[in-house]
C-alpha cells in the first residue's frame, strides 16, 4: 500500500515521503496513529499545497532574518566593565549581557542564538557571531572597555 508520511517515522522516511508498506501496517498502525495518509490523488494535492505554503513561509522568514542581519552588521556595542589591577576584569561579558545590549539598541533576540564560544574575559574589540536562522548568521562588534573609576 502506498502512503504519504505526515511525520517522520524511524526506519521508514521523513515527512512528505511517499512510501510503500504492507497493508496491515498502514491500516492498523500508521493511518490510525495519524502518522500517514493514503497516497491517493486528493491527499497528494493537499500535501503539495502544504509544501508550497511551507516553502513560501520559509523564504519570507529567511528574508526577514537577512534584513535583521544587515541591520546588526552596522551596530557596534560597548560593554563597560569593572577592572582591577593590570586591567583584569571582574567577571565576564556573557551572551546574556550581549542580548541586553542589543535590546537597548531595539533588537530583541534570544541569548541562546548568540554563538559565543566562551565568555569574554579581557578588554578589547571582539566580533561575535549570532545565528539568526539556518544559513543566516550575523556578526556584531562588541567593544569591552573599563568603567571610569569613581
Amino acid at each position: 500500500m502506498r502512503i504519504v508520511l505526515k511525520t517522520e517515522v524511524d526506519k521508514l522516511g521523513k515527512t512528505g515521503d511517499i512510501v510503500t508498506v504492507k497493508d496491515g501496517y498502514a491500516r492498523n498502525y500508521l493511518i490510525p496513529a495519524g502518522l500517514a495518509l493514503l497516497a491517493d490523488e486528493r491527499n497528494l494535492k493537499a500535501l503539495e499545497a502544504q509544501r508550497r505554503q511551507a516553502e513560501t513561509r520559509a523564504l519570507r522568514e529567511m528574508k526577514t532574518h537577512q534584513a535583521v542581519a544587515q541591520r546588526m552588521a552596522k551596530i557596534e556595542l560597548t560593554a563597560t566593565v569593572q577592572v582591577g589591577e593590570e586591567d583584569r576584569m571582574f567577571g565576564a561579558v556573557t551572551a546574556t549581557d550581549i542580548a541586553e545590549l542589543l535590546a537597548a539598541q531595539g533588537i530583541e533576540i534570544d541569548r541562546r542564538i548568540i554563538a559565543l564560544e566562551e565568555p569574554i574575559k579581557a578588554l578589547g574589540v571582539y566580533t561575535v557571531p549570532i545565528k539568526l536562522h539556518a544559513g543566516v548568521e550575523a556578526h556584531i562588534k562588541i567593544r569591552v572597555e573599563k568603567a571610569e573609576a569613581v
